[in-house]
């Protein structure tokens, strides 16, 4: 039991580096919604969207491919160098022609130039701060990956309220100063990304240190092995991009002129009610997958993960449940505007589709344990087809809620797929009958919560009660054993 523990501290300690960050960008979203007529925050939504693509794009499977060739290789000093070297170069490639040729992606997005031009910077800086971030992992140097991660999105935090909140009203007080001569009126979307280039170059100058001393050299075949090993990671990640992200782009296309913007921003704003549940994931992944590696060559390791993915189905539906019970509250404190929310009918459907998220990632293991990526990369192309076809079918006649359904229709899929295809390849003991009791049983509880009662917080915290007691009597011995370590 010791092992699980050590797994759950080590989550613990990533999902603080995690979780910390995102709650202070939660505080952005009441600023945005605040601030940014629905049509404006609809345009932001877009560009981050477009955003998530690149950065995958970038990245070109490099990060996970550097996790597993730093465990299985014994020059582990040549990994890091073979990958900083070639995310560097790529980068540098990158912003050099998109600079070069923004004008023509302006014309193609229908974005404005000089915000491309932002969108550029950011996408550079960021991509040059992923292997030093993952060589902080592998170090196990958490605290300074969290010091770092958080100090970022303050970063962004304070200067997004300064240029949004604090420099108007010093304005407005004094409309003569200097301050007036200075800033521009009607920019709010220009300042959000202006923020968002100093907290990037601000992280890239704290990490810098590891390109200064780098041994500039590169292994050429094992950069070649990487790439065959990243490569598939990388059409997996725009395949999982649009599953993510391509329904706001689609919105924005697909509906009519006059209501696309804003469409794309009621969902947008309600959409980041489940990242309640992407903290939890993705907190729980950054653990996840170095422990993954890190015990692939144990002959325990088939039952360990079985352990470890019911474990997360059960904190994760205990998660689900309590979410969307508490959903109108916290949409009191994230989306203060409440032209925002008619689209909180699609919070359940995002939420339960992260969570199959979650899942899809636990049983994707096997597929990089035996070095099969492209595996993952059929199924992840199957999840975006669903995505497409959904989104096309669905977004004319049901808008959002279209876009919802597709989402959590690709990311079950998925999940089926990969369980499907894991116990033929690489077969693992799931729990199969506790897991599914649990995933059920939160759903029944959560969709009788909002949308029989919703609101109704004495049934809401009671359902809440009776799912905590079910897993306290079915887990009782085992959590203690874990506990106790």
């Amino acid at each position: 039991m010791g092992l699980y523990k050590k797994l759950f501290k080590q989550t613990a300690i990533y999902g603080l580096a995690t979780v910390l960050p995102r709650m202070f960008s939660f505080l952005l979203v009441p600023l945005y919604t605040d601030l940014l007529p629905k049509a404006e925050y609809g345009k932001v939504s877009v560009i981050f969207a477009y955003m998530i693509f690149f950065n995958v794009i970038l990245a070109y499977g490099m990060e996970t491919a550097f996790f597993r060739f730093y465990n299985k290789e014994p020059n582990k000093k040549a990994v890091v160098e073979t990958s900083m070297v070639s995310i560097f170069w790529t980068t540098i490639s990158f912003l050099v022609i998109a600079l070069l040729f923004r004008s023509s992606l302006a014309d193609w997005s229908g974005i404005d130039s000089q915000y491309i031009t932002y969108t550029i910077w950011i996408l550079a800086l960021d991509a040059l701060v992923i292997i030093p971030f993952s060589k902080l992992r592998v170090d196990q140097k958490p605290m300074v990956y969290a010091g770092i991660k958080i100090g970022n999105v303050l970063v962004n935090l304070v200067l997004s309220v300064v240029f949004l909140l604090y420099i108007p009203m010093l304005i407005e007080a004094n409309p003569h100063g200097f301050l007036r001569s200075v800033y521009v009126d009607n920019f709010q979307i220009g300042y959000i990304f202006l923020a968002n280039i100093i907290a990037s170059l601000l992280t890239f100058v704290a990490l810098s240190p590891d390109y200064v001393y780098l041994n500039w050299k590169m292994d050429t075949d094992l950069w070649k092995r990487m790439m065959r090993y990243g490569m598939p990671i990388m059409v997996a990640g725009i395949a999982f991009a649009i599953n993510e992200q391509f329904d706001k782009i689609l919105l924005s296309k697909l509906l009519p002129a006059d209501i696309a913007e804003s469409e794309v921003g009621v969902y947008s704003a309600c959409y980041k009610l489940g990242l309640f549940m992407v903290l939890y994931r993705t907190a729980y992944t950054l653990g996840i997958e170095p422990f993954f590696f890190s015990h692939s060559s144990d002959k325990n390791a088939p039952q360990t993960y079985a352990m470890v993915t019911k474990y997360f189905v059960i904190f994760g539906s205990f998660i689900l449940l309590s979410v969307i019970v508490f959903a109108d509250l916290f949409k009191l404190l994230m989306i203060r505007d409440s032209s925002y929310w008619e689209a909180m009918k699609v919070v359940p459907l995002i939420i339960l589709a992260n969570f199959f998220l979650g899942i899809y990632t636990n049983l994707s293991v096997w597929y990089k344990l035996i070095d099969k990526t492209y595996i993952g990369a059929y199924i992840s192309i199957v999840g975006a087809v669903i995505t497409l076809v959904l989104n096309f079918l669905l977004i004319p006649t049901m808008s959002y809620y279209g876009s919802a359904i597709a989402t959590i229709a690709a990311y079950g899929s998925m999940m089926t797929i990969s369980y499907y295809l894991g116990n033929k390849y690489y077969p693992i003991p799931y729990d199969l009958k506790k897991i599914g009791g649990y995933l059920s049983l939160s759903i029944l509880f959560s969709a009788v919560s909002f949308y029989g009662f919703r609101e109704n917080y004495y049934v809401g915290v009671g359902l809440l009660i009776v799912f905590l007691y079910f897993i306290y009597h079915n887990e009782k011995v085992i959590l203690r054993k874990i506990i106790k370590g």
